[in-house]
């Protein structure tokens, strides 16, 4: 038995729901943390950029999923809803940091980052993008809208994690490595995926409308 079978065989016995406490347990930590004064002298700011980039990983791990199952032959796609999900919650919190703690619910304050901080905007698109992923993230959604307009509306994950990456290639001021190899990353399973997806659409249209056959 090849190795990707043995591990595809084993995972099949792992269930996914234990990754939403798993994967909430640090933003829980971080922020009794911040509460509690142990980040430091600006716990405000180390906790929202945490959160921040925990959400941006979690995004990107989505993403390579399907490149693992590809490229290794290993099936991890039961695990993408909880990963998504856990995304969801990290960039919400980011979010909610961000409003209630940094700005204080001041409107014309965050309208006025809205306006002269790109980092803001792309922030901001992440956000909007990832609510209707979020929301249809469940089976009866996937009934309702079809699985193939579904899979249509969840592609929103890719310009969405661009929008995060350069969020966060913007937000810091003196560049370092780190949010450049987030957005390369990004960039580069994006450009896989439209690889992918064209060199699908290429054998259809060869083929006369049909999938090609398995070789």
């Amino acid at each position: 038995m090849a190795l990707s079978q043995t591990i595809n065989t084993a995972l099949r016995k792992v269930p996914a729901w234990p990754l939403y406490w798993i994967g909430a347990a640090p933003g829980c930590i971080y922020f009794y943390w911040a509460v509690t004064n142990q980040l430091g002298a600006d716990p405000l700011k180390v906790l929202e950029h945490q959160l921040g980039i925990w959400a941006l990983q979690l995004l990107i791990l989505g993403l390579v999923f399907s490149p693992i199952r590809d490229l290794l032959k290993i099936n991890l796609v039961k695990y993408r809803r909880a990963v998504g999900l856990l995304g969801f919650f990290y960039v919400v919190a980011h979010f909610g940091i961000y409003l209630w703690l940094d700005q204080q619910w001041n409107w014309w304050e965050i309208w006025r980052d809205l306006t002269k901080r790109p980092y803001i905007i792309f922030g901001m698109l992440a956000v909007l993008g990832m609510a209707p992923l979020a929301l249809t993230s469940n089976d009866w959604c996937i009934r309702k809208m079809g699985p193939l307009r579904w899979r249509q509306c969840h592609k929103l994950v890719y310009p969405i994690a661009i929008f995060a990456a350069v969020h966060y290639l913007l937000l810091v001021k003196a560049w370092p490595l780190e949010p450049f190899v987030y957005l390369g990353i990004v960039l580069s399973l994006v450009a896989y995926r439209f690889a992918k997806t064209g060199g699908k659409r290429t054998g259809i249209q060869k083929s006369g409308g049909q999938k090609p056959g398995r070789a």
